[in-house]
């Protein structure tokens, strides 16, 4: 059943990214044995891809005259001012997360919606009762500090392992369901 997915990378010690967005940890894994294929397989099934304005402004940063998601409708929710790449199926919104979940999953037309980047964005899904997957990629690094894969208001309730995959390189790849809202 079409959802709502944070796929998402994360240090061993549970940070998306160094406390100033860096990625270097991460990036130094490119090309691992089993990444391509896992990440060609969720996206398959995204219809919809739904990220905040600071991924977006890291995106066009490290792309710069690219589009890394030119086939797919992507939503930015961002208090900023921006501008979509030429030829980019780009829109930028604003408000609770939850005043868009009926509209995000009209767009995505029967497949899943992914929530990219930040945990901040995520959480907020979470908070709100609107994300129904959590697939994580843990890296065998630790950084200390950074940025928290699901900065949440609270507690969840336990979450249901659906699948884990030994990646190459030591990545676990973890895919969890959200049974209810969280709380």
């Amino acid at each position: 059943m079409p959802g709502f997915q944070y796929f998402v990378a994360s240090s061993l010690d549970g940070f998306i990214a160094t406390a100033d967005d860096e990625l270097d940890w991460l990036l130094q894994f490119d090309g691992f044995a089993g990444g391509k294929e896992s990440y060609d397989a969720f996206m398959a099934d995204v219809g919809c891809i739904v990220m905040g304005g600071d991924t977006y402004a890291w995106l066009r940063k490290h792309e710069p005259g690219t589009w890394p998601y030119p086939s797919t409708p992507c939503w930015v929710f961002t208090h900023h001012e921006l501008s979509a790449p030429r030829g980019a199926d780009v829109t930028f919104v604003r408000g609770p997360v939850v005043e868009f979940v009926e509209d995000l999953k009209a767009e995505a037309a029967g497949r899943n919606v992914w929530i990219v980047g930040g945990g901040v964005l995520a959480a907020q899904f979470a908070d709100a009762g609107a994300l129904d997957e959590i697939i994580i990629s843990i890296i065998p690094v630790v950084l200390g500090n950074g940025k928290a894969v699901l900065p949440m208001a609270g507690p969840t309730p336990p979450l249901e392992l659906v699948s884990s995959h030994t990646l190459g390189r030591g990545i676990v790849e973890l895919r969890y369901r959200f049974g209810s809202s969280p709380a």
